[in-house]
């Protein structure tokens, strides 16, 4: 790997000029640097548009190549998400494709953790006849496939299971935004709305860090809304990066947001902010809902969440006042994305505070983007497989929960019990992201059949009887990815350079031909490309003209604020009162819901969330990014100084994490950003593969100190449900 100077200090600089040493972890420096020189003295550059993996934001880059090397990344000037930049992330993932840690050819299980090479014709032959063996004696509920989404993937993944005549599909939404979806989705009919913030008086995030990175259009119109005036208020237990454009930080305590929400809504409707013309046209319940609100008063909030009465009918006030240009934003993975027992109600209570603002398809408030609309393949040409007549694994437990989601750690509660037989996996860590290590791998151990289709070698894969190398992103191309927001368009993920090893295959390729070998090869009988010249047809846009610009938006279906469209709920409008929730058991109007834990005077609650030179795990093995993380010790936990002081704690000393499910060693940072009751630890580290060299041993694994647990509404992993006792240790 390069020198740790050069790696961080060129590393910066190049983010800042949107570059990136492509060639970093894979030869030696005066190797890199000859690389590098040799491809600088060319005279040709290609650049080819393209869009990021760094995370599932999927951003617009443009890949320089020399000499058939990718050379540097910039931003996509026209991709939304992007506007000409490009995170830290984005540009590390990007050395992926030279990594000397990828997954090379297909490999089978001949041991424990010990594989050997295997030809792609006996990896498929033998994973087909192991999955028709197992949907003979057990039926095709009893195999599932459950990937991180990617754009190819969505389509492909979904496709070749229901071939098989399984609906047993399922993303890492379960571990992300699953409460939330269920929340939003039984609301407003959609499982999010998008937020105009450039245009906004008053923001609040709760749980959301702009900061830290997912889009850096996402940061410019913060930044816009700014400058303009508007007010941009922080509810989160630690102080993250959108803490430099905050006006005020509000330190709550941990699992209270969905009594935070209550009051402020209970303010609107004893101060008369609320629009009632709004809720008058659009919305059903309000009533049953005003009048659940009386008793959560702020007060009665202030006792909860820490947050004083004064402040947060202060917050209210002004935000009723400043409406419909005032909003809660959307969050992703927050406080209501996937944390604890009441995140799919302090869902539903973020979406109805902001329909009590009126502020839904209105300038600076939530917004229901846009769509292009892409067409589909000829059906007599390319027949779809026929809906199963059975619901998906997990839709009887967790009838609220977004269905095309699902609740992908019901295939290991399932496993345990013996119903579910065979799994794959797809871009997707699941073993060590998705709940408890040791519960997943017990799981994962009880299947007859194991199949991860990846990049690196995961803590999944390592599980597996079988792993298909994928090509990475910068490898291949890739199905049409729609964008949707106040202008839709469409973007595209094509090759920036030929495959670095010769025996790795793109997805669409390797679920065509492993259909083909499980006798349903009729419903891959078509290319990516005949795929994607069906999906633009109905644009007017040329493949040929995609492919050179990447990202082609369109002005004229740009949807139009203040025109408020026909919601998707049952009654069209609103739901303040849900017939939903309550045919699932649950009251059909918000009402508060405790956490399901509460740490003690001698404990901590855990809590985790990003930074923004990381992606989950995904980004761990990347030798220029887990520099940065050595250089800054970014895997240290966040302690207050007062908790610190009492337990005889000083910054940087090594401290022992015990929780009810493991015990983990790890130094310590103490801070003012963290509220007392909370220890922070980024959700990055872990990693406990040997074949990750980069990764493996740094920080501790989040999840390992997660009870394997579903929320009860949504299904979701409640991941801050943890409580946790530190001690300092010799070290």
């Amino acid at each position: 790997m390069l020198d740790s100077k050069i790696s961080r200090r060129s590393f910066i600089k190049a983010s800042t000029a949107t570059a990136v040493l492509a060639t970093a972890g894979t030869a030696s420096f005066n190797e890199w640097s000859n690389q590098y020189v040799k491809a600088s003295e060319s005279t040709e550059i290609k650049e080819i548009p393209s869009t990021c993996n760094g995370c599932s934001s999927k951003c617009g880059i443009i890949g320089h190549v020399k000499n058939g090397r990718l050379w540097k990344l910039s931003g996509h000037p026209d991709h939304p998400y992007s506007k000409g930049k490009l995170c830290a992330r984005g540009h590390g993932y990007a050395t992926l494709v030279y990594s000397q840690d990828r997954i090379t050819e297909p490999l089978k299980r001949v041991g424990e953790g010990k594989f050997e090479p295997i030809s792609w014709e006996q990896a498929y032959k033998e994973i087909a006849e192991r999955l028709n063996k197992i949907i003979e004696e057990h039926g095709p509920r009893a195999i599932s496939l459950t990937e991180d989404p990617r754009a190819t993937g969505k389509f492909y993944s979904p496709r070749f299971i229901q071939a098989l005549g399984s609906p047993n599909y399922y993303t890492h939404h379960v571990v992300c935004s699953n409460s939330r979806d269920a929340g939003f989705l039984h609301t407003l009919g959609t499982t999010a709305t998008s937020a105009d913030i450039s245009s906004s008086k008053y923001i609040m995030f709760i749980g959301r860090s702009y900061g830290d990175a997912i889009r850096p259009s996402s940061v410019q119109s913060l930044a816009e809304a700014k400058d303009s005036g508007a007010k941009i208020v922080i509810v989160d237990p630690r102080l993250n990066n959108t803490g430099n454009l905050a006006t005020e930080w509000l330190a709550i305590r941990p699992g209270t947001d969905l009594a935070l929400v209550l009051a402020m809504s209970h303010v609107l409707v004893k101060e008369n902010l609320h629009d009632i013309e709004f809720l008058n046209n659009y919305s059903i319940g309000f009533e049953e809902y005003a009048n659940e609100l009386d008793k959560y008063t702020p007060v009665w909030a202030e006792e909860l969440t820490g947050i004083s009465a004064d402040v947060i009918t202060r917050i209210a006030i002004d935000m009723g006042k400043a409406k419909p240009k005032s909003l809660i934003e959307q969050s992703w993975r927050g406080a209501f994305g996937c944390n604890y027992e009441n995140s799919t109600e302090t869902g539903r209570a973020v979406a109805l505070f902001n329909a009590m603002l009126g502020n839904l398809q209105q300038k600076g408030g939530s917004i229901f983007g846009g769509k292009p609309k892409l067409g589909n393949l000829d059906s007599k040409k390319h027949p779809n497989p026929q809906e199963p007549d059975f619901k998906k694994a997990g839709y009887e437990e967790f009838p609220l929960a977004y269905y095309n989601n699902g609740v992908a750690t019901i295939v290991a509660k399932e496993a345990m019990e013996g119903k579910m037989k065979a799994a794959i996996f797809y871009h997707s860590n699941a073993a060590l992201g998705y709940g408890n290590p040791k519960y997943m791998k017990e799981a994962l151990s009880k299947l007859d059949l194991v199949v991860a289709i990846d990049v690196q070698m995961s803590e999944t894969a390592l599980l597996a009887d079988y792993i298909l190398p994928d090509v990475s992103y910068i490898e291949r191309d890739e199905l049409i990815e729609e964008l949707s927001g106040k202008t839709p368009g469409i973007a595209l993920r094509q090759k920036i350079v030929d495959k670095v090893h010769p025996k790795t295959k793109p997805i669409d390729v390797i679920y065509k031909e492993l259909a083909e070998a499980c006798g349903v090869g009729q419903y891959f009988n078509f290319t990516l490309d005949e795929l994607n010249e069906a999906m633009l047809a109905p644009t007017g846009v040329t493949y040929k003209e995609l492919r050179k610009k990447g990202t082609i938006m369109f002005p004229d279906k740009a949807i139009e604020l203040g025109v408020m469209p026909e919601l998707k709920t049952p009654s069209k409008k609103v739901e303040f009162y849900s017939d939903k929730f309550k045919e699932a058991g649950f009251s059909p109007v918000v009402k508060w819901v405790e956490p399901k834990v509460s740490p003690k005077q001698d404990s901590f609650r855990l809590i985790t969330g990003k930074q923004a030179i990381h992606s989950h795990t995904q980004t761990a093995n990347i030798p220029i990014l887990m520099q940065i993380t050595k250089d800054y010790d970014l895997e240290r936990i966040w302690m207050n100084p007062a908790r610190a002081r009492e337990l005889g704690i000083k910054d940087g000393d090594l401290v022992e994490v015990k929780s009810s499910e493991a015990t983990s060693t790890v130094h310590v940072k103490v801070t003012e950003k963290v509220h007392p009751e909370a220890i922070f630890v980024p959700s990055h580290y872990g990693i406990t593969s040997n074949y990750q060299k980069t990764a493996k041993g740094v920080g501790f694994g989040y999840m390992e100190h997660v009870p394997f647990d579903f929320e009860a509404w949504s299904g979701s992993g409640n991941i801050q449900e943890v409580i946790v006792k530190v001690r300092k240790v010799k070290g």
